[in-house]
């Protein structure tokens, strides 16, 4: 409470100190705005007078300073309310009385004294400006009034600082003999609870020293254990991977073996499919990421051994542009299965009798889903183009379902698109 307050009473003297230096300015520049226009209307009756441009030379710069010094003074009597009245007439007399000025002078200067003459004589400036003095008088006397109120407020507070300082410095010393009794009670109880805090902590640091080599001893086995983990499923993907590449193999020598055509082709795309997946096993393992595959790499890989074997036999040219990505491994076959279905069915159909060139286009699109095209400039799905069994149409839905994707075949007359959209997320 006694800081509150003294809080208060500081706070207090600064307002007042700032009230009274707005009050002390209130009232200069009252005086200052019944100077410049005495000062004004002296150099216009030394004008009227001696008809002399010299005794002009003041009035402007009184006329500027007043009329700025009238339009400032509403502002700093905003608190003033009485003085609302007063501060408004007092505009209309200084715009009546330097407007009475200006004609006198403006008369003067078209050579006509008679005129400017019979205007003075009205008294009608006189009366003017004897009317502007009270209206300043009384500001300056409003002014000087609230100046006196603020230095008594002032000196009245500068008292009762004093006096708080003085009961803050009793309380305070009451206050230090109360806190060193106490302490001087506590002192031995304090002791005793610092001795059971010792003992405490040096039974937790036992029990923390326990608990953290056990910690570490566990932590020690865990990454053992991930590590063997780690090692089994390497050993597991190398495993499936020359499974898959020995039943390639397999596959492959029996469509050698084999004398009727379809069957050579039924097995040669039953090789491509295995060797896809086969694939991605041997990325597993070969780059030591067991739970993500590098999907432009993978595709890649099977792209390449797909354009050594139609360059060979269909003379088709391969092209391909493959951004990276990262699937999982069961998506990653799922795609790759996909990839190698059309790849194998435009070196098929897309071009019955003449070269050509397949397109592989893999991207990453704004909407956070990935796009596979597969593109050719042949025959397209017309009813003239050759049919296959419907195998592979199955083969690729199913993969497509299981990726949440969206199969699409445009045709582009020449050739075709097939195209598959699929949300990253859901993979």
């Amino acid at each position: 409470m006694i800081v509150s307050m003294a809080f208060w009473l500081g706070g207090r003297s600064q307002e007042i100190a700032e009230e009274i230096i707005a009050a002390r300015d209130v009232k200069a520049q009252a005086v200052d705005l019944g100077a410049q226009v005495q000062r004004a209307e002296s150099s216009q009756r030394g004008f009227l007078y001696t008809d002399n441009e010299v005794y002009l030379a003041p009035y402007d710069l009184a006329k500027s300073a007043a009329l700025r010094i009238s339009g400032e003074l509403p502002q700093r009597l905003d608190d003033y309310l009485d003085l609302d009245p007063a501060v408004e007439r007092l505009m209309q007399v200084l715009e009546e009385k330097f407007a009475e000025m200006d004609e006198t002078i403006a008369l003067a200067r078209s050579r006509d004294a008679a005129a400017a003459l019979e205007l003075t004589l009205t008294n009608r400036g006189k009366a003017l400006m004897d009317e502007a003095n009270v209206y300043v008088t009384g500001i300056a006397l409003a002014a000087d009034q609230r100046l006196a109120g603020l230095v008594s407020e002032q000196t009245e507070n500068a008292l009762l600082q004093r006096l708080v300082s003085v009961f803050g410095a009793l309380v305070t010393v009451a206050a230090a003999a109360a806190g060193l009794f106490t302490i001087m009670r506590y002192a031995g109880e304090l002791a005793e609870a610092r001795n059971s805090l010792t003992r405490a902590n040096a039974d937790l640091e036992n029990k923390v020293t326990n608990r953290t080599a056990d910690l570490a001893r566990r932590t020690e086995e865990m990454a053992a254990a991930k590590e063997r983990a780690e090692l089994l499923l390497h050993e597991v993907n190398h495993r499936v991977a020359n499974s898959l590449a020995m039943a390639s193999s397999l596959v492959g020598m029996q469509a050698k073996a084999a004398s009727d055509g379809s069957v050579k082709a039924v097995l040669a795309e039953t090789q491509s499919r295995i060797q896809a997946i086969a694939m991605v096993h041997h990325r597993l393992y070969s780059s030591g990421e067991v739970t993500e595959v590098a999907l432009d790499e993978y595709l890649r890989s099977v792209l390449e051994q797909f354009q050594s074997t139609l360059s060979s036999e269909n003379n088709i040219s391969l092209r391909y542009q493959l951004e990276p990505i990262a699937l999982r491994p069961d998506a990653s076959i799922n795609l790759g299965v996909i990839a190698a279905e059309w790849v194998m069915n435009a070196a098929k159909y897309a071009y019955p009798d003449r070269a050509g060139e397949v397109r592989v286009v893999l991207s990453r699109q704004p909407d956070d889903t990935v796009m596979l095209a597969v593109e050719d400039d042949g025959v397209g799905r017309g009813a003239g183009s050759a049919k296959g069994t419907g195998l592979g149409s199955r083969i690729v839905g199913a993969m497509a379902s299981s990726l949440r994707g969206n199969i699409e075949y445009i045709d582009r007359r020449p050739g075709l698109s097939a195209r598959l959209a699929f949300p990253l997320n859901a993979v």
